[in-house]
């Protein structure tokens, strides 16, 4: 299974330009004293959907563009490393699920920025490294919570009135239920022997049935053969006339006579 885990240039490449690509928005929205926070989610109307698609890309100040930089360039990375078939559709559905989630439940305000897709990333690589119980991948899970752990606070309101916890509590819940419907067959172990799968019958097993309940090892019962009577030997040639026999001298002993 470890040849799942290859080190491409996508690992670190996809990251960086997704992090560029947010920087290079926010140039553009100073440089031109653009207004993009009015492109957010606004919650519950027709016009605040498009920021489903946008808000993730938008941030208010260089502080917040800063705090999730680099949790984005770690997640995206480790995505990419461990569930490289997977991870293309996780931030793609991610940024859809939460940012519609967002919309329902959000605050008659604008949401914008990536830390909904953060919490996307550590829930689902948190939840998928338990599921699969792969040790590389479970090492993974412990990372990430005890690096992003503490963000968990910030998915319940009034801890900070100056973020959008909708937005961090969709993304945890997108997370959850993205690894949930993704599989990862290919992390799953080997069947080797055939107590491992799932339709073993120990009742059935020649070597399970050697052992008691307490787990004792015993002599099967010995099982006996009842042996069958054997029917009386009839003769090959059978006939309902009686047979006759003659005695004939063998003649090849007696001499003949002289020429």
């Amino acid at each position: 299974m470890d040849n799942q885990f290859k080190f491409t240039n996508s690992v670190l490449g996809g990251p960086l330009f997704f992090v560029l690509m947010l920087w290079f928005i926010y140039w553009l929205e100073i440089r031109f004293d653009f207004d993009f926070v009015r492109n957010g989610i606004y919650p519950r109307t027709f016009s605040g959907l498009q920021g489903v698609l946008f808000s993730p890309f938008i941030h208010s100040d260089l502080k917040h563009l800063y705090n999730n930089s680099l949790p984005l360039l770690v997640l995206l990375a480790a995505l990419q490393f461990f569930y490289a078939k997977q991870s293309y559709a996780v931030i793609g559905f991610g940024i859809l699920m939460s940012g519609i989630l967002t919309w329902f439940i959000g605050r008659s305000n604008y949401h914008i920025g990536a830390s909904g897709l953060i919490y996307v990333l550590v829930s689902f690589i948190f939840i998928k490294g338990i599921l699969t119980r792969y040790y590389r991948l479970v090492a993974l899970s412990l990372a990430v919570i005890m690096l992003y752990g503490g963000m968990l606070w910030y998915i319940f309101p009034e801890v900070d009135d100056t973020i959008s916890w909708e937005g961090h509590l969709a993304g945890l819940i997108s997370g959850l239920v993205l690894s949930i419907m993704y599989k990862t067959p290919e992390f799953k172990k080997p069947i080797k022997y055939e107590w491992e799968r799932p339709e073993f019958d120990p009742a059935e097993d020649k070597f399970m049935q050697r052992f008691d309940a307490n787990g004792n090892f015993v002599n099967l019962p010995v099982v006996e053969i009842e042996e069958e009577e054997a029917e009386p030997l009839s003769s090959y040639f059978t006939s309902n006339f009686t047979v006759d026999y003659d005695i004939v001298v063998n003649e090849k002993n007696e001499s003949r006579p002289e020429s």
